[in-house]
């Protein structure tokens, strides 16, 4: 359990500090190609909906099973599931992704000023931290479980991390023109994935057993759904030029679902 951990967390990590990544294309490439972006954004939801629905909703229909039999475990599963759905939608509600107000082509960015950019920067890296909590919970507990399902899922997380990245280097180095600032505010946004998966598993690890470990894996597979069709495949239309939504979908649930059965063997 002890090796279980280490590498739960340190993968849970790793896919946190891709954030740094997005602030690396801003610092070095300035204006990042949006077709690419348009691609990787669709890619990582791709990933994300096949995962949370092909394994980790299965995931917890197998460990209701084991305390509530056949009968009701995929009714448990289901409950948990639109709850994660539900409990993204109440944070988001609280504390909207700004990302609709972070695109840098946008015609009227240059004349903001750096006072007013700075504060939506730093508004953007509270936002995408709140939200980057409950990323980390399921990164890590789906790790923890499996590390051949937490893995592809951390990849998945990880690419969208990127852009996420961006979206806080964009306008904090626009507005303090300091580097050294702008990798720490993305850096300390993806250090929330790791701090999640902390906290989660310090709160929830009196109670683990079956029923928790299902109402867990539900509850991952909602937000996980929810954050693909709520953030990442619309803001992958907005950046797209042509067919590169479809492209970076139908080639994240293609490479996902080829891996895991790769894993297989």
């Amino acid at each position: 359990m002890s090796s279980h951990l280490f590498i739960a967390f340190g993968i849970t990590f790793a896919a946190g500090l891709a954030t740094v990544l997005g602030s690396a294309l801003v610092l070095f490439c300035k204006t990042p190609n949006p077709r690419i972006l348009s691609f990787g954004l669709a890619f990582a939801g791709g990933a994300m909906v096949y995962v949370s629905l092909t394994e980790i909703l299965n995931k917890s229909i197998e460990a209701f099973s084991v305390s509530l039999g056949d009968k009701w475990a995929t009714a448990a599963a289901t409950a948990a599931f639109l709850f994660g759905m539900g409990l993204v939608l109440l944070i988001d509600r609280v504390i909207p992704n700004p990302h609709d107000s972070l695109n840098p082509n946008d015609p009227d960015y240059e004349q903001k000023s750096r006072d007013l950019v700075a504060r939506v920067g730093f508004m953007a890296a509270f936002a995408i931290t709140a939200h980057n909590l409950p990323e980390g919970l399921a990164t890590f507990f789906a790790t923890l479980d499996n590390p051949k399902v937490g893995a592809p899922l951390a990849l998945a997380i990880a690419v969208h991390n990127i852009p996420e990245g961006i979206s806080i280097a964009a306008p904090v180095y626009f507005a303090t023109r300091k580097k050294g600032l702008t990798v720490l505010m993305c850096a300390l946004s993806g250090l929330a994935e790791p701090l999640g998966a902390i906290l989660g598993y310090t709160i929830l690890r009196p109670f683990l057993s079956p029923t928790m470990f299902g109402a867990v894996f539900g509850l991952i597979a909602g937000v996980m759904v929810f954050l693909a069709l709520d953030e990442l495949l619309p803001a992958a239309k907005r950046y797209a030029l042509g067919h590169e939504t479809v492209y970076g979908l139908v080639t994240g649930m293609g490479i996902i679902s080829v891996s895991l059965v790769l894993f297989q063997f």
